[in-house]
């Protein structure tokens, strides 16, 4: 009895010493990243914020491989977003590089999933923005995916299937930004599946013409336009959005008008809501991409 007691003693000593030492190994590749998110960001040539995502990525990839690395959370890294689903099924890293061109923006992520014996299962998503003209017509893979930074993961039901509703942020360019929304399943072999026939409204001049495979909102740059699950309303909301030039077909033009729309989750789509009002709006729904000076 006494020998079973103290091998069982042995045991949970060695997992705990091995977590703990586990643990300081990704703190300190923790602290190697963190300089490199702050470059992609930050610094002014892109030669100089293409070697820091590089290194970033190789480090982050490091770090994932330690075992049960999917309990760590990374919070040091304030410029690279990482959400977990509500069930904490997986999670995603995703970031974003200002191009040569300073004008243009690409995404860049990975899904780790949750294993039982703590391995690495990630899976890369591939920016394919782009490459094409019609990022509303098709549900997408993670090697064709519409990229975003991710700011919010919710999760609903429909028939006993799991359905996560993704909301993204995209700089676009010099005169838009876009906020994205769509819904992500996984296939019979766990691999993502990223849009499809989720969303029920009218079209006009400013959301995208049906079908959508995916939702998106784009307005002018910095005018911090909402699009966010709310929970005491149990609904998605959005805020109205009217041209300052008078034309809503000139997306770069629009700004908020001060008054809401949204989807409810019904019959397993998410079906608009032509006038909501909000319990409480907090336009504060974005990771931090704004360019940083100073300290790190």
């Amino acid at each position: 009895m006494k020998q079973a007691l103290f091998l069982f003693l042995l045991v949970i000593t060695s997992l705990f010493l091995r977590a703990q030492d586990n643990r300081m190994q990704l703190q300190q590749i923790e602290d190697e990243l963190k300089p490199l998110a702050y470059a992609i960001l930050n610094e002014d040539q892109f030669l100089d914020r293409f070697k820091a995502d590089s290194a970033f990525t190789r480090g982050l990839v490091r770090a994932l491989r330690t075992t049960h690395s999917f309990r760590y959370h990374f919070d040091s890294l304030i410029t690279i977003s990482q959400q977990y689903a509500p069930d904490s099924s997986f999670r995603i890293f995703t970031w974003q590089i200002q191009m040569e061109d300073m004008n243009h923006f690409r995404q860049k992520g990975a899904i780790q999933m949750r294993t039982n014996d703590g391995s690495l299962k990630l899976i890369p998503l591939f920016d394919a923005s782009k490459f094409t003209e019609a990022p509303f017509d098709s549900i997408r893979t993670n090697q064709n995916w519409i990229g975003a930074v991710y700011y919010n993961i919710i999760q609903t039901t429909y028939n006993n299937r799991k359905y996560y509703t993704l909301f993204g942020y995209d700089e676009h360019d010099a005169r838009s930004s876009r906020k994205w929304m769509e819904v992500m399943t996984f296939d019979a072999n766990g691999n993502p599946q990223f849009g499809g026939r989720y969303f029920n409204y009218r079209e006009d001049d400013i959301k995208p013409k049906q079908p959508a495979f995916r939702f998106c909102l784009e307005y002018k740059k910095d005018a911090n336009a909402k699009l966010n699950y709310d929970p005491e309303l149990n609904m998605i909301v959005m805020a109205h959005l009217v041209s300052e030039e008078g034309d809503n077909k000139k997306k770069h033009t629009l700004v908020p008008y001060g008054t809401f729309e949204g989807f409810k989750w019904l019959g397993g789509k998410w079906v608009h809501q032509a006038d909501i009002t909000e319990v409480n709006p907090d336009g504060r729904v974005n990771p931090d991409q704004t360019r940083k000076r100073g300290n790190l």
